[in-house]
């Protein structure tokens, strides 16, 4: 059973409680990191940089965030070490961030997106390999340190 991290803001806390009944009972075993209600305005990287350091720590192979547009958690999360999450919103996105970029984080715009398409999403980024080959090079570059 494969373990994957969720996490979200209030905006994409609805969404994100659909996906997580969704994964579980197609066997994953989903550690949530909140929000936990929709009500309860929450900053996203009180959310953001938990699920990023189980990612970071290899505790985490991949995980799955949300907020209202994606971005504050995909800015977030990215400020990790070993982390790459990438925003997706089309399957095909999810797809070549796997394909090309290793991503091991699926970022979802909750606001500009529906269940179906999101389902989708999270699908080819879990069901998708990494290429490898020249794409590896271009992973080792973003893996050194700042200049």
């Amino acid at each position: 059973m494969e373990i994957l991290g969720i996490a979200s803001d209030h905006a994409g806390f609805p969404l994100k409680e659909r996906l997580r009944a969704a994964l579980t009972a197609e066997g994953y075993d989903v550690r949530d990191f909140g929000a936990f209600a929709a009500d309860v305005p929450v900053d996203y990287p009180d959310h953001a940089h938990p699920l990023a350091a189980a990612v970071e720590a290899g505790a985490l192979p991949r995980a799955i965030a949300l907020c209202g547009t994606g971005n504050g958690m995909a800015i977030t999360l990215n400020r990790h070490r070993g982390v790459r999450a990438g925003l997706c919103w089309l399957p095909e996105i999810a797809t070549l961030i796997r394909r090309h970029n290793n991503a091991n984080v699926c970022v979802i715009p909750a606001r500009f997106i529906d269940e179906a398409t999101a389902a989708e999403v999270v699908a080819a980024f879990l069901n998708t390999p990494f290429d490898g080959g020249r794409h590896q090079r271009r992973i080792d570059k973003i893996a050194q340190p700042e200049l």
